[in-house]
C-alpha cells in the first residue's frame, strides 16, 4: 500500500451529519487501498471519544480541538489580511507542521483534502508534484452569498465579503490541483460557471446511502406515544439552514396544517438545538427531541418527512434517506437539487408555504399511498457508495 494524506475539517464519525456522512465513507473506503495519514479537528467534545474508532482505519492521526468561539475571534485576521474568514477560523501551525513531518517520513505523493478550508495546507509550492484532489462537496462561496440575502447590515456585507473572498480562494484552488470533485452535476456545473476557465478537472461524485441501514424494519419500535398523524425534519439543529427551515415550517406551515388536521404533530429531531429552536416547542403541535440514539424509527414511523429548506447546497441526505425508509417526502426544490427524483412520484416539492401545506395534506389524506415505495426503489437505483466511491481511487492514481 503506498501512503496517503487525507486532511478533513471535522472528525469524519460518527456519520450522523452530512459532512461525516460522506467524509466517513471515503474514509472507509480508501483505508482498503492506501496507508492513511489523517489529519482532522474536533469541535464538539463529545467526539473525543470516537478517536480510536477514527485511529483504526490510519496509521497516523492528528486530531486537533477546534473551539467555535476561539475560531470565530481568529476569523478576524480574515478581515484584516483581506482573505477568507474561513480560512484562519480552520488554520493551526501545528497541522501544518505534523503534515509537513509526515510528507517527508513517509515520501506521501497524494493527498485528499475533503472540504475547501483545509486545501490551505498543501498549497504552497512544495506539494505541486503531489497528485493533490480536492471534495468541494458543495459550492461553499455559494452558500454565503445565500446566507447574506436573508441577513441585515452588518452581517449582510460580512456574508457577501466571504462569497467573494472564498470565491476567489476556491477557484486559486482549483487551478492549482489535479482534481476537483463536486457532490452533484449541479454543482460541478455552477463551478464551471464561476471559475470561467475549462483546463481544471470538475468531477460530480454523487453521496451514496446505505440502503441496508436506512430500510423499514417492522422489528422497530416506534418512538411516538400516540396516533395523531406525525410529520418530522431531521438534522443538526445548530445549522442555521436547518433552524430557519424548521422555524419556517413550524410558524408558517404548521398552523394551516392543523387547521384540517388538527391534531398533527411537527417532530424536530436532531442534535444541538438552539434557544431559537427549542422556542418552537412552544407552539401548539411541535415537539423538539435534541438528539436521538436512532433517528430511523423517527423517520420510519412519520406520515411524512418535511425538508423545507430555503438555504441549501448540494445534495441533502436527509432526503436520501427518508426516500430509502420508504416514507413519502415534501421538499423544497433547493433541497432537492441534485437529486433528479420525479416530481409527483417519488417526491413532493413546494417553495411557498401554502403550496407545501398542500403537498402535506394530500399525503396525509392518502393521495399517496406508493410514493414511499417508489422513493426507495429509486434511491437503491442511483445513490449507491459501491457505486460512487472507486471513482476518487480512480483520481486519486492519476498521474503524479
Amino acid at each position: 500500500m503506498e501512503d496517503l494524506l487525507f486532511l478533513v475539517h471535522r472528525i469524519p464519525y460518527p456519520p450522523n451529519k452530512g459532512d461525516k456522512i460522506r467524509s466517513f465513507n471515503l474514509l472507509q473506503y480508501l483505508s482498503c487501498y492506501y496507508r492513511i495519514h489523517l489529519g482532522t479537528f474536533i469541535d464538539q467534545p463529545t467526539d473525543q471519544q470516537y478517536r480510536e474508532t477514527v485511529q483504526s482505519y490510519c496509521v497516523s492521526t492528528w486530531f486537533g480541538n477546534l473551539s467555535p468561539r476561539h475560531a470565530k475571534l481568529k476569523s478576524i485576521i480574515g478581515l484584516l489580511c483581506g482573505e477568507p474568514l474561513t480560512l484562519p477560523y480552520y488554520y493551526q501551525y501545528e497541522l501544518e507542521k505534523w503534515i509537513k513531518t509526515q510528507c517527508a517520513k513517509h515520501h506521501i505523493t497524494r493527498v485528499l483534502v475533503y472540504s475547501s478550508a483545509m486545501a490551505q495546507y498543501v498549497l504552497d509550492a512544495e506539494f505541486s508534484t503531489m497528485q493533490r484532489i480536492i471534495d468541494f462537496v458543495d459550492v461553499d462561496s455559494e452558500k454565503w452569498n445565500q446566507y447574506s440575502t436573508t441577513k441585515r447590515f452588518p452581517m449582510r456585507w460580512v456574508y457577501r465579503r466571504e462569497a467573494a473572498q472564498l470565491g476567489q480562494f476556491e477557484r486559486k484552488v482549483a487551478e492549482h490541483f489535479n482534481a476537483s470533485i463536486f457532490v452533484s452535476d449541479a454543482e460541478a456545473a455552477l463551478f464551471r460557471q464561476q471559475l470561467g476557465f475549462s483546463t481544471a478537472q470538475i468531477v460530480a461524485i454523487n453521496n451514496g446511502v446505505d440502503a441496508e441501514f436506512f430500510a423499514p424494519d417492522s422489528n422497530r419500535l416506534s418512538p411516538y406515544h400516540s396516533i395523531s398523524p406525525r410529520l418530522v425534519f431531521t438534522g443538526a439543529m445548530d445549522y442555521w439552514a436547518n433552524e430557519e427551515g424548521a422555524s419556517w415550517f413550524a410558524q408558517h406551515i404548521l398552523p394551516a396544517i392543523r387547521q384540517t388536521f388538527p391534531s398533527c404533530e411537527f417532530y424536530i429531531v436532531g442534535m444541538n438545538p438552539t434557544a431559537g429552536v427549542r422556542q418552537l416547542a412552544d407552539l401548539p403541535g411541535v415537539a423538539v427531541t435534541g438528539a436521538v440514539a436512532d433517528i430511523r424509527p423517527y423517520v420510519q414511523y412519520a406520515d411524512a418527512v418535511v425538508v423545507p429548506l430555503r438555504i441549501a447546497r448540494g445534495i441533502q441526505n436527509k432526503v436520501l434517506e427518508a426516500m430509502a425508509m420508504a416514507r413519502p417526502v415534501v421538499t423544497t426544490r433547493t433541497a432537492l437539487e441534485g437529486i433528479s427524483a420525479e416530481v409527483g412520484r417519488e417526491v413532493r416539492v413546494a417553495d411557498t408555504a401554502s403550496a407545501f401545506a398542500e403537498q402535506v395534506l394530500d399525503i396525509l389524506n392518502g393521495k399517496d399511498a406508493m410514493m414511499g415505495i417508489y422513493a426507495r426503489h429509486f434511491v437503491e437505483k442511483r445513490f449507491s457508495w459501491a457505486a460512487s466511491l472507486p471513482k476518487v481511487l480512480t483520481l486519486l492514481e492519476g498521474s503524479k
